[in-house]
């Protein structure tokens, strides 16, 4: 940079020196100065010129370059149109592998505007979804799938959990359809499709194996237990045989309840959505289920409530004191003597809330995640002992997503726990309103 300096330097002082001895030689005419310095600017616009077609016509820079500072120029462009070169290769080559990544996935990969028009699809998206890209280029996804519980799922903007669907061009396969909002302000969506034909015919046989299982057992386990109660009070039976009946009677007790509650979890699964949806008296049923988990607590707990009147929810009666019930029972059975349960029904600015906290000794943060699962304990001992048939919170869990709502579960080892129920605010009702409603 220095050299080249002094070389322009020298290129201007050499022009001048050539006009002071043009000046000197044609006796002091006024002409001889700009003319022995106009081959300086010259050079100047010729380069300037040249740069700017090479730049317009996209020529790469190559050496020889000029002498002076427009060759500093000149070589500073060209190290920037490398720079550019080896970056836009770059770009092409992880497009190539995005693509060719993509093209090899089993899922379908569908990529969508803000308009939700398909942008991009990979092969796959045709087999699973009916989506040849690029003759199905702009056009809208929602128009080619379909479906009515897809509109539903994208007007709601809820993509926590997948949708299963069966596509209108292939009914007997089964799709799960995830869908993740990215791009600048989360307008684009991503939407990915997996086959879990396999699983939902599995998922089938196991329901119906469980409904049928369930509902056979319950027959014969109702003689035996029919038997016991007239054994265990008769006053020909020895003493010493009281104590095996009264286990038997308990122990059938507990099947009968596992049973139960095997028939309610497969009934859940039977439609996704309620049968009904009706006025529920949130407050009344929270007050008759806390006199039922008193008496189970048998005073050794403390209860607090915070509870809104007026506030009701739209939805189906049974399956919401099912949900209701089982936590709040939950919190009586798995948690020791003293142990303060707080219950909680009120409208967030948001959302709506039943939330049941107690101040227990706190689930480890590696078994939230598996709360939910059918027969999971975290304590197997405690939980038998405690009466629990590790059903409770599928069924919980089961009944909400029936509710467009959700289950979110919070701890901390020595502190408590919170199960809160978050429902949409689109099943709020309000208690006046309704009985002008019905006034009306």
């Amino acid at each position: 940079m220095r050299l080249s300096v002094f070389l322009e330097l020298g290129l201007l002082l050499l022009s001048v020196g050539c006009g002071a001895g043009l000046w000197l030689l044609s006796g002091g005419v006024l002409w001889a100065w700009p003319l022995a310095l106009l081959p300086y600017p010259l050079r100047h616009l010729y380069h300037l010129i040249r740069l700017v077609r090479m730049i317009h016509r996209h020529h790469r820079l190559i050496p020889p370059f000029p002498y002076g500072l427009w060759g500093e120029i000149y070589r500073s462009i060209a190290r920037y149109q490398q720079r550019g070169r080896k970056s836009r290769k770059r770009q092409i080559r992880f497009s190539r592998r995005f693509r060719e990544a993509a093209n090899a996935l089993p899922d379908a990969l569908v990529i969508l505007d803000k308009q939700l028009r398909i942008d991009w699809a990979n092969p796959a998206a045709a087999r699973l979804m009916d989506i040849h890209w690029p003759e199905d280029d702009r056009r809208s996804f929602i128009e080619i799938m379909a479906n009515p519980n897809l509109n539903d799922f994208v007007d709601a903007c809820d993509y926590m959990r997948p949708l299963d669907l069966a596509p209108n061009h292939h009914r007997a396969i089964m799709l799960s359809l995830r869908i993740t909002p990215f791009g600048e302000r989360k307008k684009q969506r991503l939407v990915v499709g997996r086959d879990i034909t396999k699983i939902h015919h599995l998922n089938m046989i196991r329901r119906d194996f469980v409904a049928n299982a369930s509902h056979e057992l319950r027959t014969p386990l109702t003689v035996i237990a029919g038997f016991l109660e007239p054994l265990i009070d008769a006053p020909t039976t020895p003493a010493k045989h009281r104590r095996p009946l009264t286990l038997m009677r308990s122990q059938a007790e507990r099947m009968r309840l596992i049973i139960e509650d095997l028939l309610t979890l497969s009934r859940l699964e039977m439609h996704e959505s309620p049968t009904g949806r009706e006025p529920v008296d949130v407050p009344d049923e929270l007050y008759l289920i806390l006199q039922e988990a008193q008496a189970l607590s048998q005073g050794e707990h403390h209860f607090e409530t915070v509870i809104d009147e007026d506030l009701l929810l739209l939805g189906n009666q049974p399956e919401l004191h099912s949900a209701f019930s089982n936590l709040i029972f939950n919190a009586v059975r798995h948690t020791p003597t003293g142990t303060r349960i707080r219950i909680r029904w009120c409208r967030d600015p948001d959302r709506l809330v039943f939330a049941v906290e107690d101040d227990g000794p706190g689930i480890a943060q590696e078994h939230l995640p598996r709360l939910t699962e059918r027969f999971y304990r975290v304590d197997s001992a405690r939980s038998r002992e405690s009466g629990g048939t590790g059903l409770g919170l599928a069924i919980v869990k089961h009944v909400l997503n029936r509710h467009d709502a959700r289950l979110w579960i919070t701890s901390e080892m020595g502190k408590g726990t919170v199960f809160s129920c978050r429902f949409p605010l689109s099943r709020r009702l309000v208690r006046e309103t309704l009985d002008a409603e019905v006034n009306a």
